[in-house]
């Protein structure tokens, strides 16, 4: 008997899954025969029976430990007298039957959610019932209505929630004003983007005396939600459970109700709003002297865009200006205090890589207009800086006050990335490397270093992927980016339920009290499945302590679960945006199949490269079996494939020109084909049209697996291209390269004739 685990089953798009241990590793690949009987996000035993073909251990299941309760989405067919709905997200691999009095009142084609009455089996299908009717498949906004419910985003308030949100006040009343330090008179704004409907935060400052120096006083106010959200209430219950809001493309399902998220906790312009400031002394060099933190109430003085002030600080005598001259003068204190701030910043050696990210623009109809990149420009980066020093302090408050709360914490690379890095960077001929016990700063050394070379852009890539994601914990490890000691989430409590905990922790501490975190969820199934995945996660012990390791106690580990969850939660939030996203992506390509664009190379892997377009910022494979007449094979160290006959590599930042042939709109992908130069248009059509560079039409069998290659790809999702891409190694063949329609014509000829060679004639 070899190994067996626990965990979930994954599924994949060819039928093939794997069981996922709690600590994210693949650890045991399912054969087809196995899924039948189980589906994905199942949690089963595992045992490995053999190793596959490529070396990974295969095994099967030998105990269903639990199914958990998951709606499946999909659209509803009627196919020989039988009725079934084929699941959006392929991973769950069967179709499921629909007895007929089960469909309700479904239409064949629509998008439905079936609730599972008998699971599957060895030799049967799963069958279920349509609970929930979405509707057609290109109503709009049904890629949200999907993702929504395929990811478990909760999207409908409770009615106890809905309830105390419609008993709160809707303005601030004189009780409420009590104990609080009234800055009413104080010219707070806030800077926000032109399409925010919240306001999280205020700024503003002024010069002031410094110790013996000159510096700013820095005010960053925040909305005080954790006075009208109380510990364990219907509100709060309900903002626990979504622990973050979600933002897609024209919609936003809020953690807190509209009244709220828009209106009472608000920092609208105009209006008196209840708020929690950390009140700052910035010194000269942007060295943070002192703060302290207060509740109070506030008047905001102006609603700013981030265009709008980054106008006004070019140019002062401009019309932006003339229209709030009064405020000019408190935004120059603020961009000097940026600037202090931002040299910190520098001494700290703190990571800051400039990256694009995109927005999409919607029409009416929430189909997509373009694509363009979000500039990011001077006002967005004196709020960040602003918001940073504020973060900084309340952690700085907490740990002072020898109180638990949640830190973010952003460890420093792995010592498996730590390899991958050094050995890319020695490869690229890069002159600088890390250390084993590396620090931001050598990060940010190394991309001011290489920042003028031609492969600028991979490196800053990789540097990027050496690093962990970010996660809310109790125990306090520092945040690698950022080179702080010590960092945590205050700015956003209207969106984000770890800086409602702060607000609370800090009123605690205020006023010399303790808080303590509600009962939710379960706390048993909370501590369980926290105490799996830090058990996978603990290496045996090799030289025995001087005295025995002190067991967190119950108020920690109800932190633990706390942070947990909220990171969970955020994770599941950024998948469900991104499935928009790709769905939205997808749809935008499918009416330029066919066209052609120049574009960079995003991501090299064993079986083909990333692309994402220059025009569009649409990313898409381009199979191995379309980079040429030749054996490629991926280089891990410089993360490239190459050609071994004619060297031809695909690195990071690799420019190419390309042709959108494929696109998948259940699998989210997109798949392009490599344009090259004196390629002429009859070549290229008879590939689109599944002929063969010889003359001959492609086998059926042919396409399906060249298919099934790219589309189990997909389903993998950009983190497991980065694990693919480092188990390189590979070699693949790739097609061969393409012949005139003449030459093609002559050699379907030659072959003909070979074949009738030697044959008897017919009598």
């Amino acid at each position: 008997m070899l190994d067996e685990i626990e965990g979930s089953v994954q599924g994949h798009r060819d039928g093939h899954g794997f069981v996922q241990r709690d600590d994210g590793e693949a650890d045991i690949y399912l054969p087809p025969n196995e899924m039948r009987a189980v589906l994905h996000k199942d949690r089963v035993k595992a045992r490995v029976v053999r190793q596959d073909r490529r070396g990974r251990p295969e095994g099967r299941v030998v105990e269903i430990v639990e199914r958990p309760e998951q709606p499946i989405i999909g659209r509803l067919l009627h196919e020989g007298g039988i009725w079934l709905v084929a699941p959006e997200d392929k991973r769950y691999g069967q179709d499921v039957l629909i007895p007929k009095g089960a469909t309700g009142t479904a239409k064949v084609g629509q998008v439905v959610v079936v609730q599972l009455t008998e699971p599957p089996a060895l030799f049967g299908q799963p069958v279920g019932r349509v609970k929930e009717v979405l509707g057609e498949i290109d109503d709009p906004g049904m890629e949200i209505e999907i993702a929504v419910r395929k990811y478990g985003v909760p999207h409908e308030f409770s009615e106890a929630c809905l309830a105390e949100a419609r008993a709160l006040p809707d303005a601030v009343r004189p009780a409420d004003k009590k104990g609080r330090i009234d800055l009413t008179d104080v010219p707070l704004v806030t800077i926000d983007g032109e399409d925010a409907r919240d306001f999280d935060d205020a700024v503003y400052c002024e010069p002031a005396k410094v110790g013996r120096g000159k510096g700013w006083r820095l005010l960053v106010a925040i909305a005080d939600v954790s006075s009208y959200v109380q510990t364990g209430s219907g509100i709060d219950i309900d903002a626990y459970d979504r622990a973050t809001s979600v933002y897609f493309p024209r919609r936003v399902i809020p953690m807190l109700p509209e009244k709220l998220s828009n209106g009472l906790c608000s920092l609208n312009p105009e209006v008196e709003r209840l708020c929690m400031v950390c009140d700052m002394l910035v010194a000269a060099d942007g060295e943070i002297y002192a703060y302290q933190f207060y509740p109070a109430v506030m008047f905001s003085h102006a609603r700013f865009t981030y265009t709008e002030v980054a106008a006004i600080l070019v140019n002062t005598r401009g019309p932006e200006a003339a229209k709030r001259k009064d405020r000019v003068k408190d935004l120059l204190n603020l961009s000097d205090v940026y600037k202090a701030l931002l040299k910190q910043r520098g001494k700290r050696g703190a990571v800051d890589f400039e990256t694009t990210e995109t927005q999409i623009i919607c029409d009416d109809a929430g189909r997509i207009e373009k694509i363009v990149p979000r500039t990011r420009n001077e006002a967005h980066r004196l709020i960040e800086e602003a918001m940073l020093a504020a973060n900084v302090c309340s952690a700085d408050f907490i740990a002072e006050g020898k109180h638990p709360g949640l830190y973010r914490v952003h460890e420093g690379p792995t010592p498996e990335k730590k390899e991958i890095l050094r050995g890319y960077l020695k490869a690229m001929g890069v002159g600088l490397s890390i250390t084993d016990d590396p620090k931001p700063g050598e990060f940010q050394a190394i991309a001011l270093a290489t920042k003028e070379r031609p492969d600028a852009q991979q490196i800053s890539t990789m540097l990027l992927r050496s690093m962990q994601q970010a996660i809310y914990t109790p125990i306090n490890s520092g945040h690698f980016g950022l080179a702080y000691a010590a960092y945590t989430h205050f700015t956003s409590p209207i969106r984000r339920y770890p800086d409602l905990l702060v607000h609370r922790v800090i009123k605690a501490i205020l006023n010399k009290q303790k808080y303590t975190l509600p009962m939710l969820p379960t706390p048993g199934e909370a501590h369980a499945k926290l105490a799996k995945r830090l058990a996978s996660r603990v290496k045996a012990p090799t030289t025995k302590p001087e005295k025995a390791a002190v067991a967190p106690t119950k108020e920690v580990q109800a932190w633990q679960a706390a942070g947990l969850h909220c990171s969970a939660n955020e994770r599941r939030a950024d998948e469900a945006s991104r499935d928009v996203e790709a769905w939205l992506k997808c749809k935008y390509m499918r009416e330029h199949l066919g066209e052609e664009y120049g574009g960079v190379v995003s991501s090299a892997t064993t079986f083909g490269i990333f692309v994402t377009l220059d025009a569009m910022y649409v990313e898409g494979l381009v199979h191995i079996t379309e980079l040429g007449g030749e054996y490629f094979k991926f280089d891990e160290m410089r993360q490239e494939l190459r050609g071994e006959r004619t060297g031809m590599r695909y690195a990071i930042g690799t420019r190419v020109r390309v042709q959108v042939s494929r696109v998948d709109l259940d699998g989210r992908k997109i798949d392009f084909r490599l344009v090259r130069e004196g390629e002429d248009l009859t070549s290229r059509a008879m590939k689109d049209k599944g002929v063969s560079s010889s003359g001959a039409p492609v086998k059926a069998s042919a396409k399906r697996g060249s298919r099934h290659k790219s589309e189990s790809v997909a389903e993998r999702g950009h983190d497991r291209v980065i694990a693919a891409a480092s188990a390189g190694g590979n070699v693949a063949m790739a097609a061969a390269a393409p012949q005139s329609a003449m030459q093609a014509f002559k050699s379907a000829v030659k072959n003909a004739a070979n074949k009738m060679k030697g044959r008897k004639p017919r009598r």
